[in-house]
């Protein structure tokens, strides 16, 4: 196995989880900052009222878009798996 190989199978596993995890960090990053634009239009500082809506969100994104999250990791892992003999030898 080449060095070359190895950071090629590196940058592919970080793509990977890179979009795998894009979804649900983007739905918590919308549900917090619009949370915060209602805490200081309310200047209500109450910290359940962030964790709340984004573990909710967090949740409904999971189910929407668990099915293509795994797809696209069991799709990733089959070719990794499938190509270790070539790899080894």
């Amino acid at each position: 196995m080449t060095p070359e190989s190895v950071m090629t199978l590196a940058q592919q596993a970080m793509e990977i989880t890179i979009l795998i995890s894009l979804p649900m960090l983007l739905a918590a990053l919308v549900v917090g900052l619009l949370v915060s634009i209602f805490q200081a239009a309310t200047q209500i500082n109450e910290m359940t009222l962030s964790f709340i809506p984004k573990l909710l969100v967090m949740f409904l994104v999971l189910m929407l878009a668990g099915p293509w999250m795994l797809s696209q990791i069991l799709n990733y892992m089959t070719t990794l798996f499938s190509n270790i003999p070539s790899m080894i030898g």
